[in-house]
């Protein structure tokens, strides 16, 4: 056992790279900042930037990205390739986090598939930060080894997942640890949590009521629980693989105990009125038997609760506006809508001019609807200055995020691309040239409230030459007639999907991507809001005749097999006929010899017909042949290039999104 080291000798014996997972909570931004104090090799997730906690790291040790995704967690494990791993990912510890299936999915199913997978990567140290909570009830100074008595959602995942990494440690050799932390605080805590609490009414002059004075905590400045990680990777045996570690000073304190050393420290001559109502706080005789943890681990809190309280009360002084603005922390505000939050992805080509305005309407119908929002921009190739565009804009825009395509490579892949990278609850996909005007997405909201999973919009009209609007109508018309599925008429890409259907669409495997059919295809709940297609403000259209033709003959052949049944349905017809000709063409040569036609006009004329519909009926099949050689060849949809965030251009290997 290393007792004798320092924090930092311990540090740099830690096995490298180093992965600090959930590095947006409180805790792990703190063990980032510490571990990167004395090394380089270390990186850190967080679902997305900015976060008010992580503002001041180097980008190049920040992975963004949302872990829970299909093949996310693979591609960055991958990519950092991690010998000690720290994991702080967890949901439902705070008291506005109540989404159950999110608990139960990000706490267990997550962590449940990380442990695997490092196990499988022969990591040498996996340590998790568990809770007290676990304890549910029989949280009064419990040993490592009593039995779990869980009172909420949130203590049965912690349970559950400190069972099985005592499973992983003791049958299948993984060095780990869960490490039951008890009430951690200090700087960069959440503004709802009882110690910041405190301190801003201590510093505002208001401490003047407060919960249950026997109400006790077992309380632990951040620095010493970051310090117990370090412990626990350098010192941990094979005998204690596996196994939790009570992460707590001993000592029950209870809210009178503080409130008097908050007295002392603010100077607050009136005495605080214990009758405030209950609060996620209120337990009795919480504190830690931290026995076994200090004999095994060598660890032990050093940092007295009086020391402790001081030091996050300088830090807060320092960011009092943080602490009284609930905007900048991790809880949401009251105000604004998070389950209805939209990722609006723009596909983009030779749109520079239009994309200032379209980031504007965007923007002001999104604070309209008071909505959580992201806005992706993928500049698709485009020979314009579109890509310095979007970074201006998003140096001076955080919901801002821009991708850029090696090349061209159509909008049906840029939409793909976007809603790769997408994190909101709904996609809206737009053509960047402000032909489907972005306050549509007032309207698909109010029908995604309503139950409708898949809210696409009509074009009852648009502007446009005469014969375009014809060709148009007659497209989606025969489209309908031909396809063995049912599809809207006279609508486009211009949809907003639930990321149910999001989902299911990313999971489609085929290259020659038709998204209109393809969301018809998936089903779900649809439904349509009409609106007018303006002309294009800006530049000129990209699109022409022979364009057009290509997008009828994508949707055709994606989704309907009746040009090859027709073609069956006429090789019998033929043949049938050929047969009855013949039998006829014997009968007269026979019977009627004079009346036989001469020359050889009418072999001609039927070669010329047969021929040119042999050769009518190849192309036909040839189409089929042709998309089942893409699917065959199976090449990427599209090559990101760069990725754009708050004015940044980055090469896409130097960027650490988890794309």
């Amino acid at each position: 056992m290393n007792k004798s080291l320092t924090l930092e000798e311990k540090i740099v014996k830690l096995k490298g790279p180093i992965l600090v997972l959930g590095a947006s909570g409180f805790i792990g931004a703190v063990m980032l900042r510490m571990l990167l104090k004395v090394r380089n090799d270390v990186y850190a997730t967080t679902t997305q930037l900015p976060n008010w906690r992580l503002d001041d790291i180097d980008s190049t040790h920040i992975i963004e990205g949302d872990l829970m995704k299909t093949g996310n967690l693979q591609r960055m494990l991958d990519k950092v390739k991690p010998k000690t791993v720290f994991n702080f990912v967890a949901y439902g510890a705070y008291s506005f986090q109540t989404d159950r299936e999110l608990i139960y999915q990000t706490n267990v199913m997550f962590t449940s598939q990380l442990i695997e997978e490092l196990h499988s990567r022969n990591i040498d140290c996996f340590i998790h930060a568990g809770s007290s909570s676990e304890y549910g009830d029989d949280a009064a100074g419990p040993s490592e080894k009593t039995m779990l008595k869980a009172n909420s959602h949130y203590s049965v995942t912690k349970g559950a997942i400190a069972n099985l990494i005592y499973f992983y440690g003791k049958k299948k050799g993984l060095r780990a640890a869960n490490l039951r932390l008890y009430s951690i605080y200090g700087p960069y805590e959440d503004s709802s949590r009882l110690i910041p609490v405190m301190i801003v009414k201590g510093l505002d002059g208001k401490l003047t009521e407060f919960v249950n004075p026997r109400t006790s905590r077992d309380f632990v400045y951040v620095d010493d629980a970051c310090a117990a990680f370090v412990d626990a990777a350098v010192n941990l045996t094979e005998e204690y693989y596996g196994e939790s570690f009570n992460i707590g000073s001993g000592v029950k304190t209870t809210i009178a105990e503080i409130a008097a050393i908050s007295k002392e420290l603010y100077g607050i001559a009136a005495e605080p009125v214990f009758n405030a109502p209950s609060r996620q706080w209120d337990v009795d005789d919480w504190y830690a038997d931290t026995t076994h943890t200090k004999a095994v681990l060598g660890w032990e809190a050093r940092v007295t609760l009086k020391e402790g309280l001081l030091k996050t009360t300088e830090w807060v002084k320092q960011h009092l506006d943080l602490y009284r603005d609930f905007k900048a922390t991790k809880r949401p505000r009251s105000d604004m809508d998070m389950q209805h939050s939209i990722s609006a992805i723009i596909a983009c080509y030779k749109d520079g001019q239009a994309i200032p305005e379209m980031h504007e309407r965007i923007t002001t119908t999104m604070k309209k609807l008071k909505l959580d929002y992201e806005i992706i921009f993928v500049n698709d190739g485009s020979p314009d200055n579109s890509e310095q565009v979007i970074a201006d804009i998003s140096e001076h825009d955080p919901h801002v995020i821009g991708i850029t395509h090696s090349r061209n490579f159509g909008s049906q892949a840029a939409f793909k691309s976007g809603m790769d990278i997408s994190t909101k609850n709904a996609c809206v996909l737009m053509d960047g040239d402000l032909q489907d005007p972005p306050e549509m997405i007032e309207a698909f909201v109010e029908k995604w409230k309503e139950g409708y999973e898949v809210i696409y919009g009509k074009r009852v009209s648009r502007d446009a030459p005469f014969y375009m609007r014809v060709f148009y109508k007659l497209f989606y018309r025969i489209f309908a007639a031909f396809s063995y599925i049912i599809i809207p008429k006279d609508a486009g890409d211009f949809a907003l999907m639930d990321r149910k259907v999001v989902k299911c669409i990313l999971t489609f495997p085929e290259r020659d991507l038709f998204l209109r059919g393809i969301r018809a295809y998936a089903g779900f709940k649809q439904t349509g809001v009409d609106y007018i297609r303006p002309e294009r403000r800006y530049g000129r259209t990209t699109n022409n005749f022979f364009k057009n033709i290509g997008w009828a003959k994508k949707g055709i052949f994606s989704f309907s097999y009746l040009p090859l049944n027709l073609l069956s349905a006429f090789g019998w017809g033929m043949l049938f006929l050929s047969g009855i000709l013949m039998a006829i063409e014997v009968l007269v040569k026979i019977f009627f010899p004079s009346i036989t036609p001469p020359g050889v006009t009418t072999t001609l004329l039927l070669i010329m017909f047969f021929g040119s519909f042999n050769l009518f009926a190849i192309s036909i099949v040839g189409e089929y042949i042709a998309k089942i050689f893409e699917e065959v060849k199976s090449r990427p949809h599209f090559i990101r290039k760069h990725i754009i965030k708050r004015g940044n251009i980055m090469p896409t290997d130097k960027s650490n999104a988890l794309l």
